[in-house]
């Protein structure tokens, strides 16, 4: 016996969709902005700048791809689908953070020891006009959803405002004291925020990857809440996972009395509509048993065995 029941799409991944195109379009209209003031001011931070903005151009890309791929309906070879290339998205752009981080490092050491001259005025007018792009962009991803692939976009993109914000600062300061050591002290900052955000982002995608017990789920809780429906006996082989970062899967044995199928179909929806309203649960397999398997190798109940009763949900 099949149930299917489809869990909800969480977050507006078509209002994601738009917030993406958008930011792809003023992000790359800044880089050339940048790019061109950077050479006609002879600043190598505002250069600097521009290429920074590239990988925000390429996270965004990125991002954006992983939804349209998430969108795509399961196949015979991919019969979940592709709702982790949102998670893979997220682990190839948190990567990209961790290098931008230590490339931030270098160039920071590099300047500490060799200052360089800084055209302060400039830096201080293109840096606003990115401070206030990036922080549009930063307030819209923000309100788009908790989907890790867009939370791992967002924090690219407020890294790169917190780190504008700096340069606007470090002109100010370089302007009123003439202390070229103040852009890359910054720096050295914003790259220990950047580090510090992108690694969690990298715990949460690989404990995905590895199908990790979702975050807050207590394996302990959801037997609990199973056993405690009138008819189940025992609840062994447990699993949960997650198929991506708002979407869980269930699967698990339930021990039950010889009783009649229609009476194990009650037991089975009741299950199941705890599931989804306790635990947000929505994909689930679920086989009834009356007998006790043997879990040595897993739940594996003997061929020899011929009172054994089987149901399945999905």
């Amino acid at each position: 016996m099949h149930v299917h029941g489809a869990a909800p799409q969480a977050g507006n991944p078509q209002g994601a969709v738009r917030i993406l195109r958008v930011s792809l379009l003023l992000t790359f209209l800044y880089i050339l902005a940048t790019a061109i003031a950077g050479v006609r001011g002879n600043s190598l931070a505002l250069i600097s700048e521009a290429g920074h903005n590239v990988s925000d151009f390429l996270a965004l890309l990125l991002s954006l791809l992983a939804i349209y791929l998430q969108a795509r309906p399961p196949s015979s070879t991919k019969t979940f689908g592709y709702q982790r290339a949102g998670v893979l998205a997220a682990f190839v752009n948190a990567i990209f953070l961790v290098a931008l981080s230590f490339y931030i490092f270098y160039e920071a050491a590099g300047r500490l020891l060799h200052p360089v001259p800084v055209h302060s005025g400039l830096m201080m007018v293109t840096a606003a006009a990115g401070v206030l792009m990036n922080g549009a962009i930063t307030l819209l991803l923000f309100r788009s959803g908790k989907d890790v692939n867009i939370r791992s976009a967002f924090l690219h993109m407020l890294g790169d405002t917190l780190s504008t914000s700096a340069v606007i600062a470090g002109g100010w300061g370089i302007m009123l004291t003439g202390k070229y050591w103040i852009d890359p002290a910054l720096s050295f900052g914003i790259g220990a925020l950047i580090l510090w955000s992108s690694l969690g982002i990298i715990r949460e995608t690989l404990h995905i990857l590895l199908e990790g017990t979702p975050r807050g789920m207590e394996l302990e809780r959801v037997t609990e809440a199973i056993q405690g429906i009138k008819g189940v006996l025992d609840v062994h082989d447990l699993h949960i996972w997650s198929l991506g970062s708002e979407t869980h899967a269930l699967s698990c044995h339930i021990r039950i009395a010889d009783i009649p199928v229609s009476a194990s179909d009650l037991i089975l929806h009741e299950v199941k509509d705890r599931l989804r309203e306790l635990f947000h649960i929505y994909h689930t397999t679920i086989q009834l048993e009356n007998i006790v398997c043997e879990v040595a190798h897993g739940c594996v109940i003997s061929v020899t065995e011929t009172h054994t009763s089987h149901r399945h949900t999905h």
